[in-house]
């Protein structure tokens, strides 16, 4: 009968494995590279060939914890119930539940997410749902259980959220049923069930006037380098704040003046070219020097291994005097889209340049490079007009 102390003590024997038996089939199985483990040996119900479990591993699992988990196996063999079989169940159980389908399909689609976005979604799970019907099966779930987490999320005054779960269900249900785990998506059954979410546009500044401001603000920001060039090269580049911020020297062409992203970065999933004009060259050229020798054209202050915080330019423009009701990271690209529009620009070299999908649906994707040329001249005209603002106090 094993101790507290011979188990602590043991030590390997690099040649082989041996055991330290306890009793009643409980035995401490030391193995040469260090590890020791529970094993319990057993003969299933009307059947005396050996079985053995393991019971976990040491200290993990102290000898009082592995010999409650041997009475425990006892008392199945007792009553006739095969504890392989038994664990064997539980296994297969916990691999649907809904929890363990919905990371598997995240597992499966992530590639085609952005990472942030990707991680987004994970997190929206693990928050809002998780709690509620993470442990269920996932045959047992019908649409009232799907229901009332999203009502939890309406409650909160997340209407949006709410829909974007609802959607996030339904694919995960369309996983389990192409995997053979389930039979039917109660999801569909739920529209119509929350409220529309109220439209939110972001905030941006939109007349010219306060776009110059706006300008001037951003070109004499007093904090560190890289957040400065950031701010001064979103107007002119309007992409997403994620786009910018992980934007690599690798993708930067100063020979053809393009800024050149793959696809897997973008929300569309499409490679997507930004021609650089002059202004937005000269700030990148400015900025190499700093961070040119690392992979991130804006790297986190906290190394150059990563890229700059989601809330960078957020912090920068609130140092700014510009709160959340009045201009975003994202607000860039509604002035862009808005004073080009109304400056008579092609509409669809315009939507290009935003990286925006086919309305139509027609096609999954565009070609990355249309209306290229038209999109370079519009993108130089754009930054010379922006300097015009900003050279302007008081331009209307």
């Amino acid at each position: 009968m094993l101790t507290s102390s011979a188990v602590t003590n043991a030590k390997p024997n690099p040649a082989k494995q041996y055991r330290l038996s306890d009793e009643r089939g409980l035995y401490l199985l030391v193995r040469p590279q260090g590890g020791k483990w529970w094993r319990f040996d057993y003969a299933r119900p009307g059947n005396k060939k050996r079985n053995t479990l393991s019971l976990g591993i040491f200290p993990d699992v102290s000898l009082k914890q592995a010999r409650e988990r041997r009475d425990e196996i006892r008392k199945l063999i007792a009553d006739g119930i095969d504890p392989a079989a038994k664990q064997a169940a539980e296994h297969s159980a916990a691999a649907d539940t809904f929890k363990a389908i919905a990371e598997e399909w995240h597992t499966t689609h992530k590639a085609k997410w952005t990472p942030d976005y990707g991680d987004e979604i994970l997190r929206r799970l693990e928050v809002n749902v998780f709690p509620y019907i993470g442990a269920r099966a996932i045959t047992s779930l019908t649409a009232l259980d799907i229901l009332a987490v999203l009502r939890r999320i309406e409650a909160r005054g997340a209407v949006d959220l709410a829909h974007r779960q609802h959607q996030v269900c339904g694919q995960v249900f369309r996983y389990a049923i192409a995997t053979g785990r389930a039979t039917a998506d109660p999801t569909p059954a739920l529209r119509g069930a929350i409220p529309p979410a109220p439209k939110v546009h972001l905030a941006s500044i939109k007349e010219p006037a306060r776009v110059g401001e706006l300008l001037r603000a951003l070109h004499s920001y007093s904090g560190g380098p890289v957040v400065s060039a950031a701010l001064n090269l979103a107007p002119l580049v309007f992409t997403r704040p994620g786009e910018l911020r992980h934007a690599e020297w690798a993708e930067i062409d100063f020979d053809t003046a393009e800024w050149r992203i793959p696809a897997h970065k973008m929300k569309m999933r499409a490679p997507h070219i930004v021609p650089l004009s002059t202004q937005a060259v000269a700030i990148l050229r400015d900025l190499h020097p700093l961070t040119g020798r690392g992979k991130f054209v804006f790297p986190s202050p906290r190394g150059a291994a990563r890229c700059m915080s989601e809330n960078a330019i957020t912090v920068a423009l609130r140092a700014l005097g510009y709160d959340g009701q009045t201009m975003t990271g994202h607000g860039f690209r509604s002035i862009a889209s808005t004073l080009l529009n109304e400056q008579g620009w092609n509409r669809d070299a315009i939507e290009r340049q935003l990286a925006h999908a086919e309305r139509d649906g027609v096609r999954d994707a565009y070609n990355y490079a249309e209306y290229l040329p038209e999109r370079r001249k519009m993108m130089q005209a754009w930054a010379d007009y922006l300097d015009g603002l900003r050279k302007q106090p008081g331009t209307a």
